[in-house]
């Protein structure tokens, strides 16, 4: 049996995808296994001890998409996903959003619903001084009443200590698929965003397609890793090329082990495949959601 999911926001349809589940045989005798999927490591649930004033830059992924980054005090969160999604999931997010005591800035790479989660941002709005994002997500968050800024690719501003870039993306799927929106999707209304920390670089790519810029930028020392076999995304090969064309970067992964769709490529990312194809395979961070990673420069690192 097929179901079809529709994934939106309350502003617009921005994402369908076909989830296919093995049903029991009507022989009770025959068992139908679910394909496999890779799971995430059990979720580490912490509290207002990661927001408070540090020494150094802690990343934790949120599971999905996700990370809250607390760089020497400043806070912000990157595509924070922490309930009301529309898909089953396999982890337990490591925070709730009524547990969220303040956070410095939201950047949001693009609108589909695993990135920008309407139910997760109107709700954490009180505790959250601005919201950064494309010129087009910007609308959608005015809309909603949000406290946000649009911005072009390549713009550069400063959240307290950290300075954040727009990176190029190519994520405008929805013209690939008739009727799926009424409106023609330019690929600067996604992106990506570099964060230079006091500790270190760190490069958010979002959900994209490979492109040349992807391999020719100055060298991170930490990745938010998408590495799914999508056609929308990198691919498991390009997501391989871009790892490897920096080599000493550290890898955290992300956009897998989190939500219960088998068939669905965006979701289903193993760890397992990437330590015979990434050079230097021990910069591989598989973490928990919720597990605090303490950021360094690479050169202090290798």
């Amino acid at each position: 049996m097929k179901k079809l999911y529709f994934i939106t926001t309350t502003i617009a349809t921005i994402f369908t995808a076909i989830n296919t589940k093995a049903q029991p045989s009507s022989d009770s005798t025959k068992i139908t296994q679910k394909k496999y999927q890779a799971k995430a490591p059990k979720t580490q649930s912490f509290g207002t001890e990661a927001f408070g004033k540090s020494k150094k830059t802690t990343l934790r992924w949120l599971g999905m998409a996700g990370f809250l980054i607390n760089s020497r005090g400043t806070t912000i969160m990157v595509d924070p996903l922490l309930e009301g999604f529309d898909m089953p999931l396999l982890i337990d997010f490591p925070i709730l959003v009524k547990n969220v005591p303040h956070l410095n800035a939201v950047f949001v790479t693009h609108a589909d619903n695993d990135h920008f989660s309407v139910p997760t941002n109107v709700a954490m709005s009180k505790v959250v001084d601005v919201y950064h994002s494309t010129i087009y997500v910007d609308s959608l968050m005015k809309n909603l009443k949000l406290n946000s800024v649009g911005h072009d690719i390549g713009d550069i501003f400063k959240i307290k200590n950290i300075s954040v870039k727009l990176t190029p993306a190519d994520h405008a799927y929805q013209n690939a698929y008739p009727g799926m929106s009424t409106r023609w999707f330019k690929n600067e209304d996604a992106c990506g965003f570099w964060f230079d920390t006091p500790d270190g670089s760190i490069w958010a790519t979002g959900d994209s397609r490979l492109i040349p810029e992807h391999l020719t930028m100055k060298a991170p020392d930490a990745i938010l890793f998408d590495f799914s076999d999508s056609e929308w995304h990198f691919t498991f090969e390009g997501a391989v090329k871009i790892a490897n064309a920096y080599p000493d970067a550290l890898l955290l992964l992300c956009h897998w082990g989190s939500v219960d769709s088998p068939e669905f490529s965006p979701f289903n990312g193993d760890p397992k495949k990437l330590s015979d194809v990434v050079i230097n395979p021990q910069r591989i961070q598989v973490l928990a959601p919720g597990e605090p990673f303490v950021l360094k420069r690479i050169k202090t690192i290798w």
